[in-house]
């Protein structure tokens, strides 16, 4: 099988307050972009759409650009920055860290599948 997508043409794009997603989903892989503006903060802006407290999707992600403050619901806390790669299990609020736009790549698929998603 060989199966290529280009993310000039996502198959979505998700739209949320300061910021989006877009999304290509192949077979085993569905991959996202996340782009956050400054002042963006997941309890903010995206937990309303959500339904939840903290976000609780597990993220696999490299950080293109700019950074972000990940804060664990079990208090454990740290930022990451460009050539970050990091894990993030569910139950986490996230933030842009100054005046950057963020840019995050995820693979772990909850992104791309479910991340934005009104209930």
């Amino acid at each position: 099988m060989l199966e290529i997508k280009t993310l000039d043409k996502a198959d979505e794009r998700r739209d949320f307050p300061r910021g989006h997603i877009e999304a290509v989903h192949l077979s085993g892989l569905d991959f996202a972009v996340a782009t956050f503006e400054p002042g963006w903060r997941w309890s903010e802006s995206v937990a309303p759409l959500a339904g939840t407290d903290s976000c609780m999707i597990h993220h696999n992600g490299y950080v293109v650009r700019g950074r972000m403050h990940l804060r664990m619901d079990d208090g454990a806390e740290s930022e990451v920055g460009p050539g970050d790669v990091f894990v993030c299990s569910p139950g986490h609020d996230a933030w842009v860290v100054g005046d950057e736009q963020v840019v995050v790549h995820d693979f772990a698929g909850g992104m791309a599948q479910e991340y934005a998603k009104a209930d």
